[in-house]
């Protein structure tokens, strides 16, 4: 029997670059996020272990599976862009476009072994009748490499139509006074919806080192800073880059962070992400 490793490998292949991006992502701030962490973890096992199984059986019904699990991922990542999964809206980022690619890739070169004649015989018009229905299996559904082209050059298009709609890094405005709350048994600065502050280690009193990905993930808190009751401390602006004024606390420029999905969460706190330590703002006594 024919493998077709040409299209095994880098099937295989695929799946393990995109198990790896997932894995990075999972390890550097994902884990954090509630369901979203857990979804990540889940899908790095599957890619891995799909890409050996690939790779160990030849099967083509499991290259089918591993088919439908790339695209399955990538919708996934489409979801979390146009209307946000269980609470989390992605942001449009590299990694995020990459992985996009990446699994459109796999769901094509996995598609295609699965739909490739394991072996080169007899026709099924020459096979004893008992046997047509398998020769017919073995030799692939018609039209379906022609489907796989469509599929995955739509897939391409809504795929592009998605990072274009992406959401951009957005500074969080700061809408009402600033205000505190007991999160894990310490208080802490948060905005007037009850989100939790942070300040970013490799900061100074003057300057934001926060833009780009970074700032889609931490958003800084922009606008004109207002302490509400019990808020002590300085607070305070800074010029950003792109003219914004961002608020600080005690010379920490401060920022929101995008795990946390709802008011008291702290997820965000001691998290080595984007260079540097975050940790929650503090209010001082």
């Amino acid at each position: 029997m024919k493998c077709r490793l040409w299209l095994r490998l880098p099937g295989a292949g695929l799946l393990t670059a995109t198990g790896a991006i997932h894995l990075d992502l999972y390890l550097t701030g994902y884990r954090s996020i509630p369901t979203i962490g857990g979804l990540f973890l889940l899908q790095v096992i599957a890619a891995f272990g799909l890409a050996v199984a690939v790779l160990a059986t030849a099967s083509r019904l499991i290259a089918a599976a591993a088919a439908g699990f790339a695209l399955v991922t990538l919708g996934g990542y489409l979801v979390s862009v146009w209307t946000g999964l269980f609470g989390f809206t992605e942001i449009r980022s590299t990694a995020g476009i990459v992985a996009g690619l990446i699994e459109t890739a796999a769901f094509a070169t996995l598609a295609v072994f699965a739909a490739t004649p394991a072996a080169r015989g007899q026709s099924a018009a020459t096979v004893a009748p008992g046997g047509r229905l398998l020769a017919r299996l073995r030799a692939g559904p018609p039209g379906a490499r022609p489907a796989v082209a469509v599929i995955s050059i739509a897939t391409l298009v809504v795929l592009g139509i998605s990072v274009a709609h992406a959401a951009s890094p957005q500074p969080a405005v700061a809408r009402g006074a600033l205000k505190t709350a007991a999160i894990g048994g310490a208080s802490v600065l948060t905005n007037a919806q009850g989100f939790t502050l942070y300040w970013f280690a490799p900061d100074t009193p003057t300057r934001s080192t926060c833009y780009g990905t970074c700032a889609g993930y931490w958003p800084p808190v922009t606008g004109n800073p207002s302490a509400g009751p019990g808020v002590t401390g300085n607070l305070g602006i800074i010029k950003r880059s792109d003219g914004t004024t961002q608020i600080t606390y005690n010379g920490h420029p401060l920022y929101t962070y995008v795990g946390d999905t709802a008011p008291g969460q702290a997820f965000g706190n001691g998290l080595n992400l984007n260079g540097g330590l975050w940790h929650e703002m503090t209010v001082s006594g």
